[in-house]
């Protein structure tokens, strides 16, 4: 019996397409188009590049593969989700009808861009079995389903918005997905963030990170934004005289309208420009994380606090799922066990959570996710050939003892690009394709950013550690192997590694296992033995606007384009 495979391909809201293939379960191989292209979040792509390299990865034909898996679906009129956009944007009359006579214009457009993107890959679209799911429940899935729990699961998706949901409420049991309750658009916590992360002065669906690494400079009870969204009776509302605007409402600047309206400027002041974080924007930005986690909190408790409270475990996927200080208050819930986010759990990750749930539809479960490094990998004859062809004729050595001689130099206050392995899936870079520092050493925060990252000055640097520092350094036993979890560091170890701790005494930690990437971990103990702690600065290898490295060429083209001093791929080191 030939094993089932499915291929899921997002890329539904012209934004982070990405590839992912599933064969028997397993998770083979995964990749965001913005890698190949080089354009970071890829928009109005779709994932031809990145489709490519899954079947090539896996070896497979186009007629290998049993269904492909979109995240996106037609909604039906008998259901409220139309009804209620309609409504609530009756303002926009021209908006409101067209969600009630052509509702599923979007669908059949992005249908059709994916059928011309398949018969580019070598499908027949006459005869490929095309199956759309809903994309929140591709968020759900990819979050219940590769989470590993057994038991009785909560689930919460919260995102900018789908086809028109903005947050999910459900649970999974024996492999299957329940829906408890839907929010929709307007009405989106996901979609208020991200006006106010325009309003802030940073781009929607790439600048919230930036909002919650500004949050801790600032007072939440500086300023009260409650006015702009209110939980009651069960239902969230986003007050649209501010935000989640659309039509004529919008604020338009040179010729760009906003997700805010005229009327939030005429209330906080005009719209933040620059890269200083200073008053009143460094307290705009905690009150907003404020009320974002607050309103967070409670629709979990309303919805899904039953259920935590028989099981304890959550899985939690959508845009918000990576707003990591709301994870840390979820996890220091009493009733929380244990809480798994998908890593890539913005709309790049509903490809997996496409793919897995056709997968166990199908009657194959999937496995447990527990790494990303899906991605291509490059050998040493590969990293030498591009050394050969780059114009800036790269100075070259191949090393043995990798692990030893980097650390010597980490040691030694050098921060190093580090190429090794498979290319991570998702935002966060976890030793694959990372800029590293020594965590210890005065200073190395500042130096990458001003002559690597060129980014705000006032974002954090992100920790990866031994597992056997976890606990202690981040007193929790919590499972953390994808950064989607910030930690109050214990008092010794933010004295020990003060580079990679923010502002608010926490961080953003990858506890590492050996066994998912052992030439990382191995870096590590050689740090561990030369200044007493298994931990290193780990910010993603790129420059600031630019999609994480994937390929040797690109990694060099950085790596001159930068103050860099040392960049290895594989066991080839390249100086300047």
């Amino acid at each position: 019996m030939r094993p089932l495979t499915i291929l899921g391909l997002s890329g539904s809201l012209s934004h982070d397409p990405s590839a992912a293939l599933y064969i028997d379960g397993k998770l083979v191989a995964a990749a965001e188009e913005e890698r190949f292209i080089r354009d970071k979040h890829a928009k109005g792509s779709m994932p031809y590049e990145a489709a490519k390299f899954c079947l090539d990865f896996a070896g497979i034909r186009p007629q290998d593969v049993d269904a492909v898996a979109i995240p996106f679906a037609p909604i039906s009129l008998l259901g409220p989700a139309r009804w209620h956009y309609a409504k609530r944007y009756w303002y926009a009359p021209d908006r409101a009808l067209d969600a009630l006579f052509n509702g599923n214009r979007r669908y059949r457009r992005y249908r059709g861009r994916i059928l011309e993107c398949l018969g580019q890959l070598g499908f027949d679209p006459g005869k490929v079995d095309l199956v759309p799911v809903e994309h929140h429940l591709t968020h759900a899935s990819s979050a219940y389903n590769c989470s590993g729990f057994t038991e009785k699961t909560a689930i919460l998706g919260i995102d900018g918005k789908g086809e028109y949901a903005t947050t999910f409420f459900g649970y999974g049991e024996n492999g299957r997905i329940h829906k408890i309750k839907e929010f929709y658009d307007p009405d989106s916590l996901g979609g208020l963030y991200g006006a106010i992360t325009e309003y802030l002065g940073f781009e929607m669906l790439d600048g919230e990170y930036k909002v919650m690494g500004m949050a801790p400079y600032g007072d939440p009870h500086k300023y009260d934004f409650s006015r702009l969204a209110k939980f009651e009776h069960g239902e969230l509302t986003i007050n649209t005289d501010y935000a989640n605007v659309i039509g004529l409402r919008r604020h338009k600047e040179a010729g760009k309208g906003y997700y805010f309206s005229p009327k939030l400027i005429d209330w906080l002041g005009p719209k933040r420009s620059g890269d200083i974080a200073d008053d009143p924007y460094i307290h705009y930005a905690a009150s907003m994380q404020k009320l974002f986690e607050d309103l967070a909190l409670q629709m979990l408790d309303h919805y899904l606090g039953d259920i935590l409270r028989e099981t304890g475990r959550l899985a939690f996927a959508g845009g918000g799922a990576l707003n990591v200080k709301l994870n840390q208050r979820i996890i220091a819930r009493p009733d929380v066990k244990e809480l798994f986010v998908q890593p890539a759990s913005g709309d790049s990750g509903t490809a997996i959570g496409a793919a897995s749930y056709v997968s166990v539809a199908r009657g194959v479960p999937v496995e447990k996710m527990e790494h990303v490094y899906l991605g291509p990998a490059y050998s040493n004859d590969d990293v030498i050939a591009a050394c050969e062809r780059h114009p800036s004729k790269p100075s070259w050595q191949k090393i043995d003892q990798v692990p030893q001689r980097i650390a010597r130099l980490l040691a030694d206050g050098q921060p190093v690009a580090w190429f090794q392995g498979r290319m991570e899936f998702g935002p966060r870079a976890l030793g694959g394709r990372s800029i590293l520092g020594c965590p210890s050493v005065p200073g190395v925060a500042d130096r990458i950013n001003a002559q690597i990252k060129f980014r705000e000055r006032w974002r954090p640097f992100c920790p990866s550690m031994l597992d056997s520092v976890g606990p202690q350094m981040l007193g929790s036993n919590h499972p953390a192997p994808f950064m989607t979890f910030t930690f109050p560091v214990t008092e010794e170890w933010r004295a020990r590694v003060p580079e990679v701790v923010h502002e608010d005494g926490t961080s953003r930690a990858q506890v590492l296992r050996r066994e998912f990437n052992p030439r990382y971990y191995d870096l590590m103990l050689e740090m561990e033995k030369l200044t007493g702690n298994g931990v290193v600065l780990n910010t993603s290898l790129n420059r600031r606007g630019e999609p994480m490295i994937c390929s040797p060429s690109d990694a060099l083209n950085m790596f001159f384009g930068s103050d860099l001093q040392y960049l290895v791929m594989e066991d080839v080191l390249v100086t300047k």
